[in-house]
């Protein structure tokens, strides 16, 4: 039957492959030494991961809704619907956290579609964990045209079983490309009738965090996609020309992922460094302010943007309602939090003295460089011309290729927003 294969890399692909492996081998003798901020910024990684992977689809929160979800709390400001949506997604990412270490897992159709009904459960009429039976199109409400159609739904089985058994084999293959093919076949194939694209991207989290040398928390590139949205959507349909394809080239797809993977490894190293910094400067207002040391991860989550609750605070810090009461009342008198809201939706802030420790850190950031620059201008013209003709094989222009794999000074400073009004550190 046959799904997308993984292409031959060029010597620029192979090259910044390279260069994400030396990323990520620092990154893994970082994580070594215990640090005290470690937890937060995983915590912060994979807030930020859900964010992004759920925003492309249109369900948007704020970053510090996100991260209740990993602690299980409610949402301060998402509604129902869409804290819905995000907690399904979290609890899908949480099976693939407890899945990177087990030596006896083994990639077969009932993970991916157990995955699914986890990530839907909340929505029957979505028809999680179960395959579609019938056509599947997606379509661009902008444009008001169908701009792709799915696998013919008879086909569905037999492709996912191909899929789970690549995923299964001793192929020769690097596990960032894998991941990007598990992402691409998933995707294409769009074999249930709701939650593709999540789908997708959380099974390549899931292929990465099997195969490769640093946590997910700290290799998923969902949040870069998250926030490179219309480039994301672009090359897929440079790739799939319109219908499910597997003819057709997938380097292009293969390039935009070691593009993701490597500004979204020099953004999680630069958060080392800021996170390293930022505990240094709070330990020290700590230390000055004659606050208890355990305040400090809560000031962390401020300077972050975070809305700070007590019964987060009560958790984490794992102190009693009265101590917790005090804290925030001592922290609010000093100035370092403001407090917000009544009863329920009480939640405290940075102060001025907190926001000037996140200014300082963003002034001392240096820029991320892309591995691939031309490419955004590349996808653009692609896929404005892609719009103008029917479909074709899945080739792409070889002067696309050529003005891509060639590097240039450093980009922008940081991955672009994805929506949250918070501060990016």
């Amino acid at each position: 039957m046959g799904i997308y294969i993984a292409p031959e890399l060029t010597s620029h692909d192979r090259s910044v492959l390279a260069e994400i492996y030396q990323m990520r081998n620092s990154l893994v003798d970082v994580l070594r030494t215990p640090r005290r901020w470690t937890g937060g910024l995983r915590k912060t990684m994979l807030a930020r991961a859900i964010l992004g992977s759920n925003s492309i689809e249109g369900y948007v929160v704020a970053e510090d809704d996100a991260a209740a979800a990993l602690d299980d709390e409610e949402p301060l400001s998402a509604d129902e619907r869409t804290f819905a949506e995000i907690r399904g997604y979290r609890q899908a990412l949480g099976y693939v956290l407890q899945s990177a270490g087990d030596p006896y897992f083994r990639f077969d159709t009932s993970i991916i579609r157990g995955m699914h009904y986890m990530m839907l459960s909340h929505d029957l009429s979505k028809s999680p964990g179960q395959y579609r039976t019938g056509p599947i199109y997606v379509h661009d409400e902008r444009t008001d045209r169908r701009v792709y159609e799915g696998a013919d739904a008879d086909d569905v089985p037999d492709l996912m079983e191909e899929l789970a058994a690549h995923l299964r084999s001793d192929e020769p293959i690097d596990p960032v490309v894998k991941g990007a093919m598990a992402h691409l076949n998933l995707v294409m194939i769009h074999p249930f009738r709701d939650g593709n694209g999540r789908m997708a991207r959380a099974l390549q989290t899931l292929v990465l965090s099997r195969d490769a040398i640093v946590e997910p928390a700290f290799s998923s590139i969902e949040e870069w996609l998250g926030s490179n949205t219309e480039d994301y959507y672009r090359v897929l349909a440079i790739t799939g020309r319109g219908r499910w394809n597997p003819e057709g080239s997938a380097h292009l797809w293969v390039s935009f992922n070691l593009r993701a993977h490597h500004m979204q490894a020099q953004t999680v190293a630069r958060r080392f460094q800021e996170a390293s910094a930022i505990w240094s400067e709070l330990d020290a207002l700590v230390a000055d302010e004659k606050l208890p040391e355990r305040v400090t991860g809560l000031l962390y989550e401020a300077v972050l943007g975070y809305r700070v609750r007590r019964p987060l605070y009560i958790k984490l810090a794992e102190v009693e309602e009265r101590t917790a009461t005090r804290d925030l009342a001592r922290l609010t008198e000093q100035g370092l939090l403001e407090a917000r809201g009544e009863r329920r939706g009480r939640h405290y802030v940075a102060g001025p003295a907190l926001n000037d420790v996140r200014r300082r850190t963003r002034e001392r950031r240096r820029p991320i460089e892309d591995p691939y620059p031309g490419m955004p201008v590349a996808l653009a013209t692609e896929a404005a011309a892609l719009a103008e003709m029917p479909p074709v094989d899945g080739r792409w222009r070889s002067a696309v290729e050529e003005v891509m794999n060639h590097r240039r000074p450093p980009a922008e400073p940081d991955l672009p927003t994805s929506g949250s009004s918070l501060g990016q550190i």
